[in-house]
């Protein structure tokens, strides 16, 4: 947590919020033949989703914002009693703007986040480890509410939305009712300083321990504070936490609505694809990209009914209820929403392939509009221009609400009324319903009523009859590009129209509209990866292995590194590719957002023109377990291997490594070095959080000039704070270890692939120097490797030993190693090879062993006689690794090696992931309480010097030398 996040949230004396003068400028009304001719697209029904629209000035968007709620109230009329805001009956066309600004600003200091308006919080200021990451802390001010909300949300805790606060008082000093209030009270004010009337009921309107902040504020409030790249954090965890997500960011102070299109980019969703004929399939694809219909729900003046209560009940298959969109019968659901009025969230349904769970036969999407209409005209014009049919929740229809809709007599889209027949004027909104009909051009069919509590079930069946036929009747798809077109002909601004970001995707296009076929651009564009890059990694593993030779015959070894350097001048004798080049320019770039941009923008687009994989579940990957056992050559890749950007600094390595072999050998001047800055650009990538490959994929060996130009480039660029602790993880394809690390400390390994990437990745997480003396190091380098060969040992074979030596590489580096783990007796033999290894050297790191349920059915944890049974691999296995490794009968199980005790806490049980069945699950509380139970342990380890002795980068250089 940051210095000042838990101090008192007192506003100052001086923040009002009373009403504006009424010499104000909210008043004013432009005269119409001063209108911009795009805010006449503001009262027109018409848009082409199919055409791009050039961007509107930031002085345009405003006037365009403004002159929307002008032409309401000008609908409205003198009659109607229309009230912006909160609802209350006092007259506020003139204060509007400013009762606005007022509670923005106010929620923001409440909350802390003023100082983060012009220099945004970072995703690596969410990242970092402090002395809040060991313990399970409640808030106790709503300073300490962000905070909570992204911690919370990076363990993908389904719990991460609420807001309640608990006072920082020993239960055994609790004063009486009486007096517990007063120091409520003290918390926000100074009774010694003179308060007004005013200012004490502008104070009571601010949240409280006993009134917290509404969760819907606090997303706002630090969506508003956060740059693009934690924005897009935010909202990728709260994808997997089954979570509404925030389609439109209102801003009323600066009347800077802003669509969120590059923050939903990185979302990805799977589904069970079953086209009218032929058989169905998985598919996977951004939900930014793909099409599908989309229903709009929002509120006109007041409904009885709520709409995020009727929306969850849709989207819930069978009779499990998901809370998706947060409502008012949750906790702190009844707390009035400051600011977040104006908000668009959008949900998915996604089919299974089952027929219990699927509620429709493809994906849909839901939109829900925070707020009334009225007040948020332009979002409303946006949802009825995007979405296949709108469903209006009203008790009341009026002069006023006849004017609004009214003026969508052009529209298109499909309206459904849903009225309540307990609230409101029956007769009067019959009357205008009636007048509506042929105006919307619907019937009576198009309004429902909600009798009463009692029939939600047969009313959600209705209103799932009515999607369903829209859906399956010829209808609009849209996607979240197509809704981002229409933002900006009304004048939204879309978060991605930054010119860093658009130069960042020009660049990116240049390279990827090159790529036709995967193979044939690693063959002509990629070269060094090819034939040279594999023989000379062999040759160099030979050379290696004459080393640890007694006698190594001289002319073999004099062979072999002539080979090598012939190989190494090969390749050093090309140059960069085109795209190779353009990739360098593009992480070169002088602008920092740039290059982030840059990097997330090759993510999606490589991705994209991946050649589609099937995709195979974990339990599938476990019955093919036996045949990988088999596989022994090296040059046939067990799974494909997508085109990631990797590749792309993979290549840069083999420069840099082909280069430093020639000025090592003598052969090349050390003045002549072309390559020499590669390591500096890739560690800067490091910074920024992208995983660097550590094991090279292809080879499954490791560059060792590259992987030592890195680490020293990274000593420079860390300077004094270079002390680490090197965290890495190893296990079986398909176990969830890359999801764990991800979980648990906010990384971006990969996942979501039929395998785990061979080879092995580094990410950096910086410790805060607060905690660094404590914790014992500045830093924790976490490796995740590719998934290792688990069932029967063989002796044969190239990709064993490679294996082997992996593990012991990582093992080795390692002041903690995770093993992850599908079932029990489940131990790769690479692993225990590593084991045998490692104990002839006296490194031993500190071992965590993670027992994942990757089934459904729940699981009891284990007892402590079943963790040790874990840590004991059958005795065949025990028996044949220790004759390979020429141990005889000295071999002892796992559970007998130092630091590996099951009654210590060395052996760990985790839930499945998911609670109910995906797409439509939400990852489980128990997984997250348990992850975060396991992060708490390991850096206990840390802080007691159970993991061993701490290391500075240049011995982690000498460690990967001698490894």
């Amino acid at each position: 947590m940051r210095s000042g996040a838990g101090a008192a949230a007192r506003p100052l004396p001086g923040a009002r919020r009373g009403r504006a003068s009424s010499g104000g400028g909210g008043s004013v009304r432009p005269p119409r033949s001063w209108r911009r001719p795009e805010v006449e697209l503001l009262v027109k029904g018409h848009s082409d989703l199919g055409e791009v629209a050039p961007e509107i000035k930031p002085s345009e968007r405003r006037t365009a914002v403004a002159i929307a709620d002008l032409e309401w109230r000008e609908m409205e009329g003198d009659d109607c009693g229309f009230h912006y805001g909160d609802g209350t009956n006092e007259a506020q066309d003139n204060d509007f703007p400013t009762v606005e600004r007022s509670r923005l600003q106010e929620m923001l200091s409440l909350l802390g986040l003023e100082t983060y308006q012009v220099q945004k919080l970072c995703l690596q200021d969410s990242l970092q480890i402090s002395f809040d990451s060991m313990k399970n802390w409640a808030p106790q001010v709503p300073k300490d509410l962000p905070w909570h909300f992204l911690r919370k949300l990076q363990a993908l805790n389904a719990e991460a939305r609420n807001t309640t606060m608990v006072l920082d008082m020993p239960p055994d000093a609790r004063p009486a009712e009486k007096e517990n209030q007063m120091e409520e009270e003290m918390i926000y004010w100074d009774p010694a300083e003179d308060i007004a009337a005013d200012d004490i009921y502008s104070f009571s309107e601010l949240p409280t321990p006993d009134t917290p902040v509404n969760p819907l504020d606090l997303l706002c409030a630090l969506l508003l504070s956060s740059d693009s790249f934690l924005q897009q954090e935010i909202v990728l965890k709260m994808s997997l936490c089954q979570f509404a997500l925030p389609l439109v960011l209102p801003d009323s102070e600066n009347h800077y609505h802003t669509f969120l299109l590059w923050a939903l980019r990185a979302v990805v969703r799977t589904w069970w694809s079953q086209p009218p004929r032929g058989l169905g399939s998985l598919r996977e694809d951004s939900v930014v990209l793909s099409r599908a219909p989309t229903f709009a729900f929002v509120r006109m003046d007041v409904s009885s009914n709520s709409k995020s209560q009727l929306l969850n009940a849709i989207l819930s298959p069978g009779r499990r209820q998901w809370d998706c969109f947060w409502h008012r019968d949750l906790n702190l659901g009844t707390n009035p929403r400051e600011i977040a009025d104006g908000l668009v969230e959008i949900s998915w349904f996604f089919p299974s392939g089952r027929d219990d769970l699927d509620v429709f036969p493809e994906p849909v999407a839901f939109l829900n509009l925070r707020g009334d209409i009225g007040s948020h005209w332009l979002q409303f014009k946006l949802l009825t221009e995007i979405s296949s049919a709108v469903f209006i929740l009203t008790d009341n229809i009026s002069k006023k609400e006849y004017k609004l809709l009214y003026s969508m007599k052009e529209s298109t889209t499909k309206y459904y009324f849903i009225l309540s027949p307990y609230r409101g004027k029956r007769n009067t909104n019959l009357r205008f319903l009636n007048k509506l009909i042929p105006v919307l051009k619907i019937d009576h069919s198009h309004v429902l009523v909600k009798v009463s509590s009692t029939d939600s079930e047969s009313f959600v069946r209705r209103i799932r009859g009515i999607v369903g036929s829209v859906v399956r009747s010829p209808c609009r798809r849209v996607s979240v590009e197509d809704m981002a077109h229409a933002a900006r002909k009304l004048g939204l601004r879309v978060d991605e129209d930054c010119e860093e970001c658009q130069k960042a995707k020009d660049r990116m296009e240049r390279i990827t509209r090159k790529i036709k076929d995967i193979d044939a651009y690693r063959r002509d564009e990629l070269r060094l990866q090819g034939d040279p890059g594999r023989k000379a990694a062999q040759v160099e593993r030979e050379f290696c292995q004459l080393q640890w030779a007694p006698d190594p015959p001289e002319k073999h070894r004099a062979e072999l590194r002539r080979r090598f350097l012939e190989l190494r001048m090969q390749q050093n004798g090309q140059e960069p590719t085109s795209g190779v080049q353009e990739f360098i320019a593009g992480i070169s770039s002088p602008s920092l957002g740039e290059r982030q941009y840059f990097l997330r923008w090759m993510e999606w687009g490589l991705a994209r023109v991946g050649q589609p994989r099937l995709r195979q579940p974990p339990e599938t990957l476990l019955t093919l377990r036996p045949k990988l056992c088999g596989a022994s050559d090296l040059s046939e890749p067990l799974w494909p291997e997508p085109l990631g950007v990797e590749h792309f600094l993979r290549e840069m390595g083999q420069f840099y490594e082909a280069e430093s072999c020639l000025v090592e050998a003598g052969r090349l001047p050390a003045g002549q070095r072309r390559f020499a800055h590669f390591p500096g650009l890739a560690v800067e990538l490091l910074l920024l959080g992208l995983p660097l490959e550590l094991v090279d994929g292809g080879t499954l060996s490791i560059p060792v000039r590259w992987v030592t130009g890195l680490l020293k480039e990274l000593h420079i660029r860390l300077d004094r704070r270079s002390r680490l602790v090197v965290l890495s993880a190893l296990g079986v394809p398909g176990t969830g270890k890359s999801m764990l690390l991800n979980t648990m400390f906010g990384l971006r390994f990969a996942t979501g692939r039929s395998c785990s990437p061979r080879g092995a990745f580094m990410q950096l997480i910086t410790v805060a120097e607060g905690f660094s003396q404590d914790l014992g190091c500045d830093h924790i380098l976490v490796i995740d490797s590719g998934g290792l060969i688990s069932g029967a040992l063989t002796s044969a074979g190239d990709r064993f030993e490679l294996e082997a030596s992996l593990a012991t590489l990582l093992m080795g580096l390692s002041n903690v190693t995770v093993v992850s783990l599908a079932e029990t007796r489940d131990i790769p033999p690479a692993i225990l090879h590593a084991f045998l290894r490692l104990e002839k050297t006296g490194h031993m790191p500190n071992y965590q062993f993670v027992y994942q349920n990757l089934h459904d059915m729940p699981a009891p944890s284990p007892k402590p006689r079943d963790r040790r049974q874990l840590l004991d691999p059958p005795s065949d296995l025990s028996r044949a690794a220790a004759q390979m490794e020429k141990q005889g009968g000295g071999f002892r199980t796992l559970a007998g090696l130092a630091f590996c005790d099951p009654e210590r806490q060395h052996v760990w049980h985790v839930p499945g992931l998911w609670h109910g069945a995906p797409p439509m699950a939400a990852v489980s509380l128990g997984y997250s309480e348990a992850i975060f139970e396991l992060k708490r342990c390991l850096l206990e380890n840390i802080r007691n010097g159970l993991s061993n002795q701490n290391k500075n980068i240049q011995q982690l250089i000498e460690l990967v030398r001698r490894l």
